[in-house]
């Protein structure tokens, strides 16, 4: 009896031994750039609606518009227009808004295939542009007028480079998508932030083949956005 105890325990532990054990998932930190802020009372309080290259540029406006304004970010990524459509009124929220400073660009012209959530090389078979051109104008036209309903000073970020060999994008295509972008602006009375010229006048701000920009490259994008919206700060 006592053998076949020990032959029972042998058997446990050779089974539990050979039992692949599952990863253990690592919680991953939100990016500090989309932690939720607090105000400070009595400034002037500002939206910043933009993908990821906003996200690299939200911390540094934050801290160079301090004891100017209060400096908000949508939650997320804010991906293709069609994203924007579906989130923008929660984005919004009840909130006063005295500016939002706003773009979206580079998830449109995008190329995808079947899985939108990945790029697909813009020459492959069943690669398409995420957002054409017609429906990011038609799109554009809609958000600005659900932005404009909250009374708030809109300033319209034109879309930065795609340089070479950017993965699933067609170098210089934010050209055409900005100017789509500049038709529904000036229909709209709504004034431009040329982030886009910004940062060509600084190339090695980007990094190589790549839409995004090195940390002191964002630092730099920054620098012009708060400008920007330092001039449409309400007057005290």
């Amino acid at each position: 009896m006592k053998h076949l105890f020990l032959l029972v325990l042998l058997a446990t532990a050779v089974t539990l031994a050979e039992t692949p054990k599952k990863p253990v998932k690592r919680e991953r930190k939100p990016n500090p750039s989309l932690v939720k802020v607090e105000d400070v009372a009595g400034l002037p309080r500002v939206l910043l609606i933009g993908d990821s290259i906003s996200m690299g540029y939200t911390l540094d406006v934050r801290e160079l518009l301090k004891g100017k304004a209060n400096v908000h970010r949508i939650p997320t990524n804010g991906g293709p227009t069609t994203n924007g459509l579906k989130n923008i009124q929660a984005w919004l929220g009840e909130s006063k808004w005295d500016v939002i400073h706003f773009n979206w660009g580079l998830h449109d012209l995008k190329y995808i295939a079947e899985d939108p959530s990945k790029r697909a090389d813009p020459k492959a078979p069943g690669s398409h542009l995420q957002v054409p051109l017609a429906d990011y104008e038609k799109n554009l036209s809609e958000l600005v007028k659900i932005m404009q309903a909250t009374g708030a000073k809109l300033i319209w970020c034109n879309t930065t480079h795609v340089p070479a060999g950017s993965d699933g994008r067609i170098e210089g295509d934010e050209v055409k998508y900005n100017e789509a972008a500049a038709r529904v602006m000036k229909a709209a009375g709504i004034p431009t932030d040329d982030l886009r010229a910004h940062a060509l006048a600084k190339p090695e701000a980007q990094l190589p083949a790549n839409v995004h920009y090195s940390p002191e490259g964002s630092r730099y994008l920054a620098e012009k956005v708060s400008a920007v919206i330092t001039e449409h700060l309400p007057k005290k």
